[in-house]
């Protein structure tokens, strides 16, 4: 395939990569796409009515099913077999990978929040980090569409810290389970909102994708439709057009380019031939996800681009943010002994308790600057290998006691904005290479003295909320740095290609385009500016559309 018969190379099938093929094909583009992972069906691979009973170990997780034997992602995770990557003295970074079509979008939990205004311009706010380049009002239009395609279900709440959504265009979310009428009760007391989670679930039909019916965890994937993943949306809707050619197992390499410095091509390797191919590119689209992007930007170095490509600004592998995370929780003795019936639901919380202290934080009441939010984790569950509760005994009382203790565990899961710091980055391992012969990563990794002020008012916090509901504690709350999951942990790492408002301090501008080379755009969460404390999927998919929106134009303008 050396002759241009197409107009866009995208690279990456996930969030990022198939909202732009898709936007792109849908205003009569031609684009292929390559994807380093398998092919992969939903419709016909997932396990969506297996019973844990079914599985090893109940369905529990191991080294190579990190969430669980059923976890969507068929070929990836924490370890990937052939494709290492090492860290630097003193850091530990756990990098998720998903070599599959569809990517994360797979796996994801579908949380689906807004970024307000307030996370657009957090530098503004209190000098730390960087702003976007661009307003909440630009992107706004660009949310609605996204959440209309998407399918998102939830409310508007009227919070500052989650903007509204067009009447209209949020489905209605699943009713609160009873654990979590208590977290809300309580939380009131103490003058902390709780709302309902927005999430990319459908819970009324939409084009060919059915509503959810509650089968099974959406972690498993979904063959209806209904979680929302890119192997059953967007990648069919642009191949329906008849202008998107799909090629996994295709492995980047490098980006190419020409005597003068300007990108012409992508060499990849197919990974079941272990051939080398080179294709001619017009317009190149990375969305291989943050750190997959710059490591192919730094190795495709040359003598026009000595640093690594785009790279001038030496900001490539920079500015890499994960959220905060860390897990609370108590047994609830309220909640002991309630008759037993289907509380499923979609999987996850139906309410969560969103960031509630930009006012203390305006007026300087807090040490620690940008927030977290809380997701409850409670429920009945299908049971697995593990049981909650004080059990102690044999026979039928164990039995009684573990039927008493059902349900009665209330767990809060902090996830919070974490700010850049130089300690916090990534680099060419030029000693350690991949199966395929290319360079691996080296993470470096420190949580500053911002995030584990955060970590420690959440715990107190979480602490309040539990003993308000019941919950008595024996033990002191363990130390920030002891409970902060690793760098990388809560799969949310954003910003090692960040967009910015001048060449000198980022690698894009606000559409993604790369300032040294103005055919390669970054489309992934690489181009985060900040990381603020809500999932990160929804706002990769808005700026691809809006992203790809643009780059049509240009294309259609003879500009690219």
């Amino acid at each position: 395939m050396s002759e241009l018969n197409y107009d866009v190379i995208v690279v990456g099938s996930g969030a990022g990569g198939a909202m732009a093929a898709y936007t792109l094909t849908k205003l009569g583009h031609k684009v292929l796409m390559l994807e380093a992972g398998r092919d992969y069906d939903p419709k016909t691979e997932t396990p969506m009515f297996n019973t844990n009973g079914d599985a090893p170990l109940m369905g529990s997780g191991n080294v190579d099913k990190d969430f669980g034997f059923y976890d969507a992602t068929v070929d990836g995770g924490w370890t990937v077999p052939d494709e290492p990557y090492t860290t630097g003295p003193d850091s530990e970074f756990l990098w998720w990978r998903a070599r599959m079509l569809g990517g994360r979008t797979n796996h994801w939990g579908r949380y689906s929040l807004r970024f307000s205004k307030h996370d657009f311009k957090g530098f503004t706010r209190d000098g730390l980090g960087a702003d976007w380049p661009f307003e909440y009002d630009d992107i706004s239009p660009w949310y609605d569409k996204t959440e209309e395609l998407v399918g998102i279900c939830g409310t508007n709440t009227g919070l500052d810290d989650m903007p509204d959504s067009p009447e209209g265009i949020l489905q209605p979310p699943p009713k609160p389970r009873i654990p979590e009428l208590l977290v809300s009760a309580a939380a009131k007391k103490l003058g902390i909102p709780t709302a309902p989670m927005h999430r990319a679930v459908l819970t009324r039909p939409k084009d060919d994708r059915q509503a959810c019916f509650y089968a099974t965890s959406c972690i498993r994937g979904c063959s209806i439709g209904a979680a929302f993943q890119t192997t059953t949306s967007l990648l069919p809707m642009a191949k329906a057009t008849g202008r998107l050619t799909i090629i996994t197992d295709a492995m980047v390499k490098a980006v190419n380019v020409d005597d003068k410095g300007k990108v012409n091509a992508i060499t990849y390797i197919d990974k079941k031939t272990k051939q080398t191919h080179k294709l001619d590119a017009k317009v190149i689209i990375l969305a291989a996800s943050a750190c997959e992007s710059a490591r192919i930007l730094l190795n495709s170095k040359s003598e026009r681009h000595p640093q690594g490509l785009a790279n001038s600004s030496g900001h490539v592998g920079k500015n890499i943010m994960d959220s905060t995370g860390v897990s609370f929780g108590a047994h609830i003795p309220s909640l002991e002994g309630r008759p037993k019936y289907n509380e499923d639901g979609h999987t996850a919380n139906h309410l969560f308790i969103p960031w509630w202290g930009h006012k203390k934080q305006e007026n300087k009441e807090l040490d620690f600057p940008r927030g977290y939010h809380f997701e409850i984790g409670s429920g009945f569950r299908a049971p697995g290998s593990w049981v909650g509760g004080d059990l102690d005994g044999y026979g039928k009382p164990l039995k009684d006691i573990a039927k008493q203790a059902y349900g009665t565990y209330v767990g809060l899961a902090l996830r919070g904005e974490m700010l850049p710091n130089a300690g916090s980055y990534m680099e060419i391992d030029e000693e350690v290479k991949d199966k395929w012969g290319i360079p691996v990563v080296k993470f470096h990794w420190k949580w500053s003295e911002h995030e584990l002020k955060q970590v420690e008012h959440g715990l107190k916090t979480a602490k309040k909320i539990l003993e308000t509901m019941g919950a008595s504690f024996t033990k002191p709350l363990p130390k920030a740095q002891d409970a902060i999951l690793k760098g990388g942990q809560i799969i949310h790492e954003v910003g090692s290609t960040r967009m910015g408002a001048n060449p000198k301090e980022s690698v894009t501008n606000q559409w993604g385009q790369t300032w040294d080379c103005d055919n390669v755009f970054v489309m992934d969460g690489g181009v985060f500016a900040s990381n603020p404390h809500k999932n990160c999927t929804l706002t990769i998919m808005t700026l691809a559309m809006r992203n790809s929106t643009w780059l049509s134009k240009q294309l259609v303008n003879g500009v690219l």
